[in-house]
């Protein structure tokens, strides 16, 4: 073992340990010196964007954001950033890019892969990394538990013109996402880091997916669960892959990577007790096998978000590996975290917003199947009454 350190060993140190301070001044200088990396985000103002940029201000990058100044407008007023404003879809407003360098580019808004090329096309070289954030959807049907990056992609039918598509439609967008990621690595060969993420949640998250529940278990009473309470789910709270990604970029790491979470296998009666704990609350739960709730005239995967059908073609999207990344430093943020920081989110919103989530059963509908539940009511018959969108 070395007596002393080297130069290069305590720069190691201070970056991996956060121990800066208590280095020699001529490391702290030599680390203050160090060119700082630069990236461009397409995208930025919402949700993993916005966990993105936090994540790269914080390691104190040189950061330029890409988008239509439409979403969030001043959000980052103030910050050291950079913003162009244009929209990716139209040719001029991309060459505002053109003739500028960045050590990496992070594309969080590319869905169909005419959209990549047309930025590649205009970076012509002066980019040293494209990092797309791609998505677990990309995997084909049945998806079965322990899937990796190595399982089978969907793919859109023979002879399709991609280039004619416009739309996200029924079962095209894990195809067009993959589509995606071939046409950055064909344009940037050893150069892409593709990210596939399951259910992102946590603060900003405006779908109510995840959201749904900490919120209904909070407000008490008989909650109505599918299934059962050992049937597996995956999620990642998005500043844990906002602040995996930035190390990920950092340290110049390409190739494909599932990324979802935590860490040990949950399950869904392990989410509402956490759920239950952190808010105090005195909800008690009944579950409902799928074939009742079915019966009664409910669509489960549709009515129950972040949960998933044991059953279905997506079986086993809950429960898939994520050793690859785990092996890259993914972490995870404790779960009471992400319920509570998800709550405060929502309890932010104006009340307008929150009197109508966007996922969910909706309180008449769940009362009605709860009831319909009961002892000695007849299944079939109970009426379920229509919710007015």
């Amino acid at each position: 073992m070395k007596d002393r350190l080297s130069r290069r060993d305590l720069l190691a140190l201070a970056a991996t340990s956060g121990a800066a301070l208590a280095l020699p001044r001529w490391a702290r200088a030599a680390e203050a010196a160090a060119p700082k990396k630069k990236l461009l985000i397409l995208g930025g103002t919402r949700f993993l964007g916005v966990a993105l940029v936090e994540a790269a201000l914080a390691k104190g990058w040189e950061l330029t954001l890409f988008n239509r100044g439409k979403t969030n407008p001043g959000l980052f007023k103030g910050r050291p950033l950079e913003e162009i404003h244009g929209d990716r879809n139209v040719a001029d407003d991309v060459k505002k890019l053109a003739g500028r360098k960045w050590d990496a580019v992070i594309d969080t808004s590319g869905y169909f892969p005419k959209q990549i090329r047309s930025v590649t096309e205009v970076l012509n070289g002066n980019v040293g990394q494209y990092v797309f954030i791609s998505s677990i959807s990309v995997y084909t049907p049945p998806m079965k538990a322990g899937m990796d990056e190595t399982s089978a992609v969907a793919r859109l039918a023979a002879g399709t013109d991609v280039d004619a598509i416009n739309d996200i439609g029924e079962g095209n967008y894990g195809a067009l996402k993959h589509l995606c990621e071939e046409a950055a690595e064909k344009a940037m060969p050893g150069k892409v880091l593709n990210i596939r993420p399951g259910y992102i949640v946590g603060t900003r998250d405006e779908s109510d997916r995840f959201t749904y529940w900490p919120v209904r278990v909070r407000k008490g009473g008989e909650v109505l669960v599918p299934g059962s309470p050992t049937d597996p789910l995956q999620f990642i709270d998005v500043r844990d892959l906002g602040d995996w990604t930035i190390r990920m970029v950092e340290r110049g790491r390409n190739g494909t990577f599932i990324a979802t979470g935590p860490k040990e296998r949950l399950s869904m009666g392990a989410l509402l007790e956490a759920c239950r704990k952190e808010t105090g609350s005195k909800a008690t739960f009944t579950w409902a096998s799928e074939e009742k709730l079915t019966e009664l005239g409910l669509t489960p995967e549709g009515d129950f978000p972040i949960w998933v059908s044991s059953k279905g073609e997506e079986a086993g999207i809950g429960d898939v590996s994520i050793a690859r990344a785990l092996k890259e430093g993914l972490t995870f943020r404790p779960l009471g975290e992400t319920i509570r920081s998800t709550l405060a989110f929502w309890d932010s919103l104006p009340e307008e917003r929150r009197s109508k989530m966007k996922a969910g059963l909706a309180p008449e509908k769940e009362a009605a199947t709860l009831a319909a539940l009961k002892p000695g009511k007849a299944l079939a018959a109970a009426p379920v009454p229509e919710v007015k969108k």
